[in-house]
């Protein structure tokens, strides 16, 4: 078994489901057994510990790795320590056929063991770059708010002098945030955002035994539903983005009505829309609205309680992206559908990608699993690309 290997068992074995998913005070909440774990782990290959804490025993935990020099670059290393849940059996590492299964295995413990095994080997092999900074950031709560980024960027020039305040873009050369995710090991630049609101029809309330005294809003909600995904959703089709494709809506959950004999005056939707870079949520609220509007259909328009997860486009030409996606042989960089904490680092100016072992199509599966020899690839490309720095 290999260090990184072994790593990635152990991290699976220690529960860290974001609290949101479970009841209160529930054994396997919280991120807080792993981040102590790997501060232990990154503390004994001779690496600089800090907790920044987010939420009441719930912190990111930041490992440095100092140049011999001064410092002219960053590099920042950012995958996530909170998982979705699973039953207790999910947490008990199991070996089969060259992959690792278990929850966690590759979203993102597997990114996680990866980036933290390659900082330790370069700082035991005493090789480490003269003039360049890598933190390892474990982050809490990408699975629920974002939380551990958010909270991140908030204190950014802490991480580096190179990084400045908090949403002033740092020189292009010089810094450079690698998150963590399933991506197969491709560099990506580009990600979907996610925004969710909440539309509301208002009806008139009557006896069911005489619905033409009322005015039924679920009726109403009916036709907002049917023009969201068919004329909406087609009219999103026709704007195109070269890594992502096209925006998208759905329609997830509805609710309306109190009995079968009422007239219902109320029905709410809730709507995910999957956004582009570019776009904003002022600008989606307006569209939203002025395309019901055209349809002769009125609706209230409210945000979800979770903040909108904002898009990623990174310019690809940056060197330091240039350089990294040189190391893994890859000659045009990829986008994804999903989001993630690499957009809230890059809106705080850090370049950010994303980048890591697994496939995202075992992301939150009943048997989550990863490829051992492409563990073992993610750690050795991060290596290679640390050594390749100045």
């Amino acid at each position: 078994m290999t260090r990184t290997e072994k790593l990635l068992a152990e991290l699976i074995a220690l529960p860290s489901v974001n609290p949101a998913f479970l009841p209160a005070g529930h054994p396997s909440a919280g991120e807080q057994r792993v981040a102590e774990f790997l501060a232990a782990t990154a503390a004994q290959a001779g690496l600089e510990i800090e907790f920044q804490e987010v939420l009441p025993g719930r912190s990111n935990l930041i490992a440095r790795l100092r140049p011999a020099q001064a410092i002219r670059r960053t590099i920042l290393l950012a995958p996530h320590m909170d998982t979705v849940g699973a039953d207790g059996t999910k947490f008990i590492p199991q070996r089969k056929n060259g992959r690792l299964h278990g929850r966690g295995a590759c979203d993102t413990k597997g990114s996680v063991a990866a980036m933290l095994a390659a900082l330790c080997d370069l700082a035991r092999a005493k090789a480490r770059p003269l003039e360049t900074e890598i933190v390892f950031v474990g982050l809490i709560d990408e699975e629920h708010a974002q939380a551990g980024s958010r909270a991140l960027v908030g204190q950014v020039s802490s991480l580096s002098p190179l990084f400045g305040k908090a949403g002033r873009r740092a020189a292009a050369g010089s810094v450079l945030a690698i998150v963590g995710e399933p991506t197969k090991l491709q560099v990506v630049t580009a990600h979907k955002g996610s925004l969710w609101l909440q539309l509301a029809t208002r009806g008139q309330a009557a006896h069911g035994a005489t619905p033409h005294l009322g005015q039924n809003a679920v009726h109403e909600m009916a036709r907002v539903v049917d023009v969201l995904e068919t004329s909406y959703a087609a009219q999103l089709r026709r704007r195109q983005h070269p890594l992502l494709g096209a925006a998208t809506v759905n329609v997830g959950q509805i609710a309306g009505g109190t009995q079968p004999n009422i007239v219902p005056d109320r029905c709410v939707i809730s709507i995910d829309r999957r956004t582009l870079p570019g776009e904003t949520e002022a600008g989606v609220r307006r569209e939203i609205k002025a395309f019901l509007g055209a349809k002769k259909l009125k609706v209230n328009l409210a945000s979800a309680k979770l903040a909108p997860a904002l898009p990623l486009a990174t310019e690809v030409t940056l060197p330091l992206v240039q350089q990294f996606l040189q190391i893994g042989n890859q000659t045009k960089p990829v986008g994804v559908d999903y989001f993630c904490d690499a957009a809230v680092i890059s809106a705080g100016g850090i370049p950010s990608v994303v980048f890591g072992p697994g496939d995202i199509a075992q992301a939150h599966t009943a048997d989550e699993w990863i490829s051992l020899a492409q563990l073992e690839r993610a750690k050795d490309l991060l290596v290679r690309f640390f050594q390749s720095l100045p």
